[in-house]
């Protein structure tokens, strides 16, 4: 990739960047280790995907339901930790990759349980319905498809400022739940925006498959989840004080260790 190699001699690797710029040093100094953190993601997808696919096959709501639920509670952990290692890399973490993911686990494996099998839910109903949209004798009424892709941009949202949340700090849902209200309407825009980027990818996953699988293990979830994190950060870390909170922990256990 030659944006990552940039012969420009107002581009420095070594300090922090702001822009376009810093997009390109993300990818520098942390592309590698969020595509190694993506393939373990992707391989904790299939067993929801594979549930989804064999309810979608069976028309059969009763196999829907707990298989969502359950893909999505294995899935759970693993998002977590993608999220956790895009967002180490923002605030230019210095530690290992794998020591912090296997910390991800830890720290968030168990609270990541019940999002990831609702999350799962979700997205095993949504996929349900596209489905029956597909297999249906009568086209759905464009009111039906406008409410219907209302609902997942909401559901995209709410994935792409909760899972950050829960990975940075230690709230209740109740919380965090205002706090994606509270920066929704803010930054609706910015918001939107880094919604419709994802559901454009996803979109495009799905209506070109078998051609895009290939895509999977090289990109997976990592390049677009990273991307819609750039979008909001700078918006995130004002709101959230995230690297003000963490460089005040990081002094002061620095300082008991001193003493």
């Amino acid at each position: 990739m030659g944006l990552l190699t940039p012969k420009d001699p107002s581009y420095d690797l070594s300090v922090r960047q702001t822009g376009f710029y810093r997009y390109r040093q993300l990818l520098s100094l942390y592309g590698v280790h969020w595509f190694k953190v993506g393939l373990f993601t992707v391989l904790g997808a299939l067993p929801l995907a594979a549930g989804v696919a064999y309810a979608i096959l069976s028309s059969s709501l009763l196999v829907l339901l707990p298989a969502s639920l359950l893909g999505g509670a294995i899935l759970g952990p693993f998002l977590a930790g993608m999220f956790d290692a895009i967002l180490r890399g923002m605030r230019d973490d210095p530690n290992n990759w794998w020591a912090n993911y296997r910390k991800s686990w830890r720290q968030n494996g168990r609270a990541s349980l019940l999002p990831g099998a609702l999350l799962g839910l979700m997205l095993g109903v949504f996929a349900f319905m596209a489905y029956l949209f597909w297999v249906s004798s009568a086209a759905p009424t464009p009111g039906t498809v406008a409410l219907y892709l209302f609902a997942l941009l909401l559901l995209t949202i709410l994935n792409t400022l909760y899972w950050p949340q829960l990975v940075l700090f230690e709230q209740t849902a109740v919380n965090r739940l205002r706090n994606i209200i509270l920066f929704t309407a803010k930054y609706l825009w910015r918001v939107l925006g880094a919604a419709l980027v994802q559901l454009l990818y996803f979109a495009i996953l799905i209506l070109f498959a078998p051609w895009t699988l290939v895509l999977i293990p090289l990109l997976g979830v990592w390049y677009i989840l990273f991307l819609s994190q750039f979008m909001l950060y700078d918006r995130l870390n004002a709101e959230l004080r995230i690297e003000e909170q963490f460089n005040a922990a990081q002094a002061k256990d620095e300082t008991e260790i001193m003493e």
